[in-house]
């Protein structure tokens, strides 16, 4: 069985390698620069919540950060971003994330959860975000720069929590 709990120091190697292999793949994260295990560890210690998809035996197979989308006035808005292992794809690790994502922005006071970068081509992302009731937005343009230098529009999308 496989759950969402908050992330230990002891799944930061599993973490970073599932974070890097997005961040390399260069189709869904805007980040261009992969992070040494120090800097996951930093990183993923400074958001609202990170939290892991893990099984019984302690694997790892996705993860989630949680964070404000913004300061001040518009605190209330949550962002966040997702990751699963690639061979784990297709088990539905990503809903089991982002409920539980909805869940905990709700508890820590957001009101909103908005996802400003889902490239246009991620299909899989934005079916499940409509299914779970968030709602497109609008589309920017050419947002989101491949590292072949083509760009892709990006959705934009919030649900409340």
């Amino acid at each position: 069985m496989i759950t969402v709990r908050e992330f230990r120091k002891n799944d930061i190697p599993a973490m970073t390698e599932i974070w890097n292999s997005v961040v390399e793949d260069g189709i869904a994260f805007p980040q261009t620069e992969t992070m040494s295990e120090h800097e996951a560890e930093e990183f993923f210690s400074s958001q609202t919540r990170s939290a892991v998809a893990a099984g019984e035996n302690g694997e790892i197979f996705g993860l989630y950060i949680l964070h404000p989308n913004n300061i001040g006035r518009c605190s209330h808005l949550a962002n966040a971003s997702y990751a699963v292992r690639k061979d784990a794809r297709g088990l539905h690790i990503g809903e089991k994330l982002v409920k539980d994502c909805m869940k905990s922005g709700a508890e820590a006071g957001y009101r909103i959860l908005q996802f400003n970068a889902v490239v246009k081509s991620n299909v899989h992302a934005r079916h499940l975000y409509e299914r779970l009731g968030f709602v497109l937005l609008g589309t920017v343009p050419g947002g989101f720069r491949h590292d072949n230098g083509e760009y892709e529009d990006i959705c934009l999308y919030y649900a409340e929590l």
